[in-house]
Parts: C-alpha cells; structure tokens; sequence
C-alpha cells in the first residue's frame, strides 16, 4: 500500500496506513534483536510468519488454507485464529524461537488477530 493518501482513499485505508507507521517505527526499534510474528488478513483466510529480520529469512509459517490445518467449519472465524495461532506458536517453538514482536500489520488489535496472538502465547511464544 503507497504511504499517499489522496482525498478520494478510502478512510479505512487511511486509518491503517497511520496504524502500520505508528507500529513500524516501534518495530524498525527492535528489528535484528527479536524476530517477529507478522499477520495477515484477507476476507477468506488467515496468514501468520515468523520472519528474522536481521538475516532476512522466515523461520516459519501457518496459514488457514493449508491441509495440515484441518478442516473446521469455517477458516476465517476467531475459533480458526485461535488454532492457527496455536499452529504457528507451536511450529515456531520446534525451531527454537521463543520470543518474537508481534507485527500486527496495521489491524485493530482485536478479533481474529487478538484470538492469534493468544492461540499463540498458548503455546509457549512470549510476545
């Protein structure tokens, strides 16, 4: 997403560029010290990684459309990030990675992405 805001962007868009710098700059703090849990969210599924920024590699990731995920009722409710969350915790503990950031990547911290981050702390990562 471009950092302009022009007068017809949406105010949606706008509020979540303005969330994602405020959180980027408490990020880019940390960045190379921590890795970090970046979320994703579309209208059908959900997306989680934990990515070390300093050598630029991903350790992990979980997404909602994968097989190993199973097959709940839905993919995209708060019962499916709360799994997904105990997913990527549980995936990133086998690598060895115990503490991460959460990026929450501009999102209100509440809903799907709270249920992850807490179907992740569930299953051992310290945020």
């Amino acid at each position: 997403m471009a950092n302009k805001v022009r007068k017809q962007t949406d105010p949606k868009r706008v509020m979540r560029a303005a969330r994602k710098s405020r959180i980027r700059k408490k990020i880019v703090l940390q960045r190379g010290l921590i890795a970090r849990l970046v979320v994703f969210r579309s209208n059908r599924f959900l997306y989680a990684q934990v990515i070390d920024d300093a050598k630029g590699t991903t350790y992990v990731q979980a997404n909602t459309k994968e097989k190993e995920f199973g097959t709940p009722k839905s993919r995209k409710n708060i019962e499916a990030a709360k799994a997904l969350g105990a997913l990527i915790g549980r995936r990133a503990k086998d690598k060895g990675v115990e503490r991460v950031l959460f990026d929450r990547n501009g999102y209100d911290y509440h809903g799907r992405v709270k249920a992850l981050a807490d179907g992740a702390r569930e299953a051992g990562l310290d945020f």
